[in-house]
């Protein structure tokens, strides 16, 4: 379970982030991501968007935990000013929960600014 002070509540977070975050693509996850600028350092926020494309409400239920507990697992390492939206894509009810995480990190790692060449 994703405790109760890193869960987004409000529409306009959600509406924020998805505007001005950046998107990344991943197969069954699109996960948005925005560093807020008013330097809200109490702790990072995440929001998961599981649309009735995903599959009946037992199923996105089902989904919706599975992301949870994934975020759960990185919400370390994320910075406390981070806002981050994952929408399921419907390929999401069949995936397994290491296989979210896999996707949340990677596109977590993708949506992260350069800071110098690491080869």
């Amino acid at each position: 379970m994703l405790p109760a002070r890193y869960r987004m509540t409000r529409s306009t977070e959600f509406g924020t982030t998805v505007s001005r975050g950046v998107r990344t693509v991943q197969p069954d996850l699109v996960v948005h991501t925005l560093r807020a600028d008013n330097g809200a350092e109490d702790g990072p926020k995440i929001g998961l968007v599981v649309s009735k494309s995903v599959g009946s409400a037992v199923q996105r239920h089902r989904v919706a935990r599975r992301l949870r507990h994934v975020a759960r697992a990185v919400i370390d390492e994320l910075d406390p000013s981070d806002r981050v939206v994952i929408r399921a894509m419907p390929s999401s009810r069949h995936a397994i929960s290491a296989r979210l995480e896999q996707e949340l990190r990677s596109a977590l790692r993708r949506s992260r600014p350069k800071s110098g060449a690491r080869r």
